[in-house]
């Protein structure tokens, strides 16, 4: 149901005209997992899980007669989590969700059209980026609120490739320019430090599938569009056989989960770590912490391997079910709440995602955020899946036969041409 900006209008007024004692209690779903200093202040949150918590925290703690109940949950299980709360008619007031989850929710009607809602909620939508606005959009409609943007990145131990011979004069890591270098780089790794060049989460979730996308996507390929499956492909082939080098020569290990694959990098066990733009903050931390072993950290774009620049990238964004759109109050104060964090997009940026406003790019204040300058490029190389309904399971199906081929040696030929045989099945 859309409301339209007028009777969005009246029911404010109603609102602003009702006894002070009034309070709405909206309920909010998030993963970013569990923040483990909780209190701390919008300034001194540090991290993910503790600067959203305390985003949301400010504005519970704020007179405005709205109570919010966070409900975090894990990574890993959160669609499941909140496609049941759907399913059960009782989802929260508000909720975290991917640009790639857009198309499925959005196409089944279970998200509040916010293009009429969002002036009167004091949300500038005119601020925000192209990439953004596209990314909460879907048949002509916004559906959300943008966060970020966040990409793969390659965060990097300078200690190890200064001791490899793998730093340049201006004290920037040198980087793989092709597939062939790559190797070559990580044997100089090797060599001189004993270490891994590489680590990333090929056990666990889907880093592997991201990593692969990138480098189809850097030879001109696509692995999927709306209709057609292209997983088999020669591109396909050439980008997992990249990877599986790397584990056959013994510089990298794809026996790694998230966890472990963070620690092997803090323990100074691997050179590179692939992972998002939303560890640089905690990465930093750790590094001046004199207890890790990881103590000279540099952020990179992701390298060129093959023809074009390309790296995984997707968008974090706020949504309100249609279900909570249905009562006038539930519906104010879950706009209310999502104007709060959009203010807040410096503060988040802080974890080292890709602001979405334009007034926060172009500040100083982002400009001066730890490492952004080692990055800048990443913007540029952002690629996101084609939309497609059912994203979520493609990856699923994609993620399970990467496994496979780095851990249960199946033949790369016969896991892709699996892969495409289901990932077809799930766009027919």
């Amino acid at each position: 149901m859309r409301i339209t900006r007028l009777v969005l209008s009246l029911l404010l007024a109603a609102a602003l005209a009702a006894p002070a004692f009034a309070q709405t209690n909206i309920t909010l779903g998030r993963f970013f997992g569990a923040c483990d200093t909780p209190g701390v202040s919008i300034a001194d949150a540090v991290g993910e899980a503790c600067i959203i918590q305390a985003i949301i925290d400010d504005f519970d703690r704020a007179d405005n007669g709205v109570s919010v109940e966070t409900l975090p949950t894990d990574w890993g299980n959160y669609y499941d989590q909140i496609k049941a709360s759907y399913a059960a008619g009782n989802p929260p007031s508000v909720h975290v969700m991917h640009s790639s989850s857009i198309p499925e929710f959005a196409s089944l009607g279970a998200l509040t059209d916010l293009s009429d809602l969002l002036a009167d909620a004091g949300i500038d939508s005119s601020d925000w980026t192209d990439r953004a606005l596209a990314a909460v959009s879907y048949d002509g409609a916004v559906y959300g609120v943008p966060m970020d943007a966040h990409a793969n990145l390659w965060h990097v131990n300078m200690e190890l490739m200064a001791a490899a011979g793998l730093v340049d004069d201006a004290g920037a890591p040198i980087l793989p320019s092709s597939a062939e270098e790559l190797l070559a780089h990580a044997a100089q790794v090797k060599d001189a430090t004993g270490a891994n060049y590489l680590a990333a989460d090929f056990a666990e979730f889907p880093i592997g599938v991201r990593l692969v996308m990138a480098l189809v996507w850097q030879q001109g390929g696509e692995l999927f569009d709306a209709e057609r499956a292209n997983v088999s492909s020669t591109e396909a082939e050439r980008a997992v056989e990249t990877i599986v080098s790397l584990f056959e020569a013994g510089y990298a290990d794809p026996r790694l989960n998230y966890g472990d694959s963070q620690q092997s990098f803090l323990e100074g066990e691997a050179a590179i770590l692939v992972n998002g733009t939303w560890v640089v903050d905690f990465y930093d931390a750790q590094a001046a912490n004199p207890d890790v072993p990881l103590s000279e950290y540099y952020v990179a774009d992701f390298p060129t391997l093959f023809d074009v620049g390309a790296t995984w990238a997707s968008n974090h964004m706020w949504v309100i079910p249609a279900p909570a759109a249905r009562d006038a109050d539930t519906l104010e104060a879950a706009l209310a709440l999502l104007a709060h964090i959009n203010d807040n997009n410096l503060a988040w940026s802080r974890t080292g995602h890709l602001a979405v406003r334009t007034s926060v790019l172009e500040s100083d204040a982002y400009a001066a955020l730890p490492h952004r300058d080692e990055y800048t490029a990443t913007a540029d190389l952002a690629r996101d899946v084609v939309p497609v309904v059912r994203y979520d399971a493609i990856q699923d199906v994609l993620n399970r036969e990467l496994q496979a081929i780095w851990l249960t040696g199946k033949p790369i030929e016969r896991a892709l041409a699996d892969a495409n045989a289901a990932v077809q099945d799930l766009l027919d």
